[in-house]
C-alpha cells in the first residue's frame, strides 16, 4: 500500500518561513535606524498637547540597577510619562524604542508577560481596532489587576514603518524587511490608567491617542504609529 504525505497549512507554513530567514541570512544586512534621523522620544512626544500636559507631582519608579542594565541592553531609547487634564484624569504612557528589531532575542517585550511577571492578573486580553483620523491603529488591549489597583491597558507595536502586534503579523513584517537586506528598528507604545470603569478607559484612552497623534509631525508619527494606509 502507498502511503501519500499529507502536507497541512501549518507545514506549509513553516516552509515559507524557514525559506524566508534563509534568504534573509544570505543577504546583506544595514539598519533602518541608520538610514533615518536620529530619534529623541523626549523632543518627537510633546510636552503638551489638546489640554494634556506632563503632571510632575508624579515621579517614574526608578529601576533597580540590574533591570536599568537589561533595558539598557534591548532598548535604544525608553520614554516614561503620566500626563494629566483639566478634568484631573490621568493617563500614563510608556514607549520602548529599539533600533534592531530583526529577532526575538532583542524585540520590544510584550506588556502581558511584563504585567503578570509584576504579580498581575490579567483579566481580559483583546485585539481590537483604534480608528484615528488617518487611519486605523491595530491595539491590544489588557486589563490587569492587582490588589484595589486596577489598570486597563491600550498597545500597539511597530517594526520599521508598520503599526503591527506581537505575534505572526511582526514575524512577517520582520521577515519582509529581513528580504531586502534591511534590518528594522520598532516600538512598543503602552497607554494605561488607573480606573475601576474600564469602558470609560479605554474611550479615554483612545481620545489621547489620536490627540497625541495629531499634536505630532508627520514624519515622528510615523515612528511612532507606522505609515497609514503604506
Amino acid at each position: 500500500m502507498t502511503r501519500h504525505l499529507s502536507i497541512t497549512p501549518v507545514v506549509i507554513c513553516l516552509l515559507m518561513l524557514s525559506a524566508m530567514t534563509l534568504a534573509i541570512v544570505l543577504k546583506p544586512q544595514q539598519r533602518l535606524a541608520d538610514q533615518l534621523p536620529p530619534l529623541s522620544l523626549a523632543k518627537a512626544i510633546p510636552e503638551q498637547f489638546a489640554g494634556w500636559d506632563i503632571d510632575k507631582n508624579i515621579v517614574p519608579v526608578s529601576q533597580s540597577a540590574d533591570v536599568q542594565a537589561k533595558l539598557d541592553e534591548l532598548y535604544s531609547e525608553t520614554l516614561a510619562r503620566t500626563y494629566s487634564n483639566a478634568q484631573g484624569q490621568r493617563i500614563m504612557l510608556s514607549i520602548a524604542y529599539g533600533a534592531d528589531q530583526s529577532g526575538d532575542g532583542n524585540q520590544v517585550h510584550r506588556p502581558e508577560f511584563c504585567y503578570t511577571a509584576q504579580g498581575f492578573q490579567l483579566i481580559s486580553n483583546i485585539i481590537g481596532d483604534l480608528g484615528t483620523q488617518y487611519g486605523t491603529l491595530p491595539v491590544r488591549r489588557l486589563l490587569a489587576v492587582q490588589g484595589a489597583r486596577n489598570e486597563p491597558i491600550t498597545y500597539w507595536v511597530t517594526v520599521g514603518d508598520k503599526a503591527t502586534l506581537p505575534g505572526i503579523n511582526r514575524k512577517l513584517n520582520q521577515l519582509a524587511y529581513g528580504l531586502t537586506g534591511t534590518v528594522p528598528d520598532g516600538m512598543l507604545v503602552r497607554v494605561s490608567s488607573i480606573d475601576r470603569d474600564s469602558t470609560n478607559a479605554y474611550k479615554l484612552q483612545e481620545a489621547f491617542i489620536r490627540d497625541l497623534l495629531q499634536a505630532m509631525p508627520v514624519q515622528d508619527r510615523a515612528r511612532v504609529a507606522g505609515r497609514f494606509g503604506a
